[in-house]
């Protein structure tokens, strides 16, 4: 999905139907923060507020997620390039998630050989230490790679509001979590509580 493209279509729709953003907000029970993030391209809408969102701004769910009005000519060939990109975005997640496990996997692995090496082979002192902190420094690249691959694998699923939402790494890193969920506050509601990690809409 083109998210700038998407953007600037709503920001065009919302300014043909003399809206605000603050007031498209209020009529989808959303922050204009919400609708601002939309607009600068930086997210798309969740499956349940594209309907209202549609509706408000008097267009239909393909002419959104194609980011323009759709002729009735092409609106079939248009509604199946959108299918495709949804289900390659999807994908496109599942990989994401995938590939942060693997990494996460060897990281730990790799870390602990070289500990392992470093504490009972017979090494002089300096490759020791030179050792150990390679270690380290292994260990921290491989988390963060990790941490942006998990971001970037899909979305947080607000479990007061249901709102998809995808967290900035402040708050991703600092949220306590377990294997599925991690603690978060929802942009939409602004509740925090224990969200479930989805990898598709």
């Amino acid at each position: 999905m083109d998210q700038i493209r998407i953007g600037k279509f709503i920001a065009a729709s919302r300014k043909t139907k003399n809206l605000t953003q603050r007031q498209l907000a209020e009529t989808l029970s959303i922050s204009d923060k919400t609708i601002s993030k939309w607009e600068c391209g930086k997210g798309l809408p969740e499956v349940s507020l594209m309907l209202p969102l549609c509706a408000a701004l008097d267009i239909t769910v393909n002419d959104l997620l194609s980011g323009e009005k759709v002729s009735s000519m092409d609106y079939q060939k248009k509604a199946e390039v959108n299918m495709i990109n949804l289900m390659k975005e999807n994908e496109e997640n599942r990989k994401r998630m995938a590939l942060s496990i693997i990494t996460g996997g060897i990281t730990i692995i790799a870390v602990c050989a070289l500990i392992v090496i470093a504490s009972f082979l017979d090494l002089p002192a300096i490759a020791r230490i030179v050792l150990l902190v390679f270690s380290v420094a292994v260990g921290i690249a491989g988390i963060a790679a990790a941490i942006m691959l998990d971001m970037e694998a899909g979305y947080f699923e607000c479990p007061h509001c249901k709102d998809l939402f995808v967290p900035n790494l402040n708050d991703y890193v600092k949220g306590y979590h377990t294997f599925t969920k991690r603690r978060l506050t929802c942009p939409k509601c602004g509740k925090t509580g224990m969200c479930k990690h989805r990898v598709t809409r």
